[in-house]
């Protein structure tokens, strides 16, 4: 209940009061597919992630997103795909993307109050409803697309 209510009172405040803005996300892949997480706050299909928090390393947030949304806990370094420029809701906001192939499940993936759905995903079977975003940067990562600098 607290994050989410830092993310609808706080994120805005943030925003206005701060240049930049830096978040998370990973894609955790394996034999069932890759890992999506459904907000309830926001619409579509996402890698899972969030904000780095003041204090916090983006390793540190990546590991604790992962466990937060998906139960997904990290088992060796992951390896950085890209910073990307998100200017769709806040024009100094940048996206940090990595690439998690060492990692272990604690359980089902998580549901809460701020995720509703976490599940796995064949690459050829997204849903319905995974962003733009998400669908560009598994391209890049498993397909070789050409990687774009803005999110």
């Amino acid at each position: 209940m607290r994050r989410l209510i830092r993310k609808l009172v706080f994120r805005p405040w943030w925003r206005l009061s701060r240049g930049l803005t830096l978040g998370v996300r990973g894609v955790v892949a394996g034999e069932q597919g890759v890992l999506l997480v459904r907000h309830s706050y926001v619409s579509g299909w996402h890698l899972p992630g969030g904000g780095v928090e003041r204090g916090e390393t983006m390793l540190a947030a990546l590991g604790r997103e992962l466990r937060e949304e998906g139960n997904v806990v990290l088992q060796g370094p992951p390896r950085l795909h890209g910073v990307f420029s998100n200017h769709t809701y806040f024009p100094g906001d940048h996206v940090a993307v990595f690439v998690v192939d060492e990692w272990r499940q604690d359980g089902p993936t998580s549901r809460n109050s701020e995720i509703l759905e976490a599940a796995f995903f064949p690459l050829s079977e997204l849903p319905e409803g995974a962003t733009p975003a998400t669908r560009r940067r598994l391209a890049e990562i498993f397909d070789g697309a050409e990687t774009s600098e803005h999110w």
